[in-house]
């Protein structure tokens, strides 16, 4: 086994490399708004460092979200590609369950990062690995009150300290965390995965204005 796994959901622009026991190589950048030209790059980066060929791999992880539309896709787009090149499965996965089996912690707790528009992503957890709510995006003080008195992690947390006074690491998604959890899923039988679609949970910041007027060539 050689699972490629990437996450473009958040401002971390994120790459690793796992063979079923352990991560060989991984690739971590936080830059909102160069998650295009910096994906590529990174994955060259860890094949080199793992001395190894692109079709090493035998299948690909990504994290769909939810996340910002067009650094989200960045990622989707470039696993789809790759596994249709290389012929191999893509397993997707909850960004949010990347930054929990991170965490490591073993009680209730939450994930949250940033929505922008001061919201943010969220999901609350049994433990690391058990997710027990659908992904959300609320404003912080809207869902205060519920998750009082648990632990938070993830970058929206540190921005909304009044909401989430325990904020706990990591800050940053790590596609090494992802590709462990999903080794993981596969070796227990493959159960758990998401179809490689795009988590949004709201619709794109870019719309189509109202109103305006079409102009046709008579």
């Amino acid at each position: 086994m050689l699972l490629l796994a990437m996450d473009t959901a958040t401002p971390a622009v994120t790459v690793a490399l796992h063979d079923g026991e352990a991560v060989v190589a991984s690739s971590s950048q936080v830059d909102a708004r160069r998650h295009g030209e910096l994906l590529l790059p990174a994955v060259d980066r860890v094949l080199a460092e793992a001395g190894l060929k692109l079709d090493a791999v035998t299948g690909i992880v990504v994290g769909v979200g939810p996340g910002p539309y067009t650094g989200l896709r960045v990622g989707l787009v470039t696993a789809a590609a790759f596994a249709s090149a290389l012929g191999v499965p893509v397993h997707g996965l909850c960004t949010l369950d990347g930054l929990a089996y991170a965490s490591g912690i073993d009680e209730p707790f939450a994930v949250a990062t940033d929505a922008r528009r001061k919201e943010v992503y969220w999901a609350r957890y049994e433990d690391s690995r058990t997710r027990v709510t659908d992904a959300s995006v609320d404003r912080p003080a809207d869902i205060a009150e519920q998750l009082a008195g648990l632990p938070v992690v993830g970058a929206g947390a540190l921005l909304y300290p009044e909401a989430f006074p325990d904020a706990r690491e990591p800050e940053h998604q790590s596609a090494a965390a992802l590709a462990g959890l999903a080794a993981e899923r596969l070796a227990a039988g493959g159960e758990g995965f998401l179809d490689p679609l795009p988590m949004y949970l709201r619709r794109p910041d870019a719309q189509v204005p109202k109103n305006y007027k079409v102009v046709t060539p008579k």
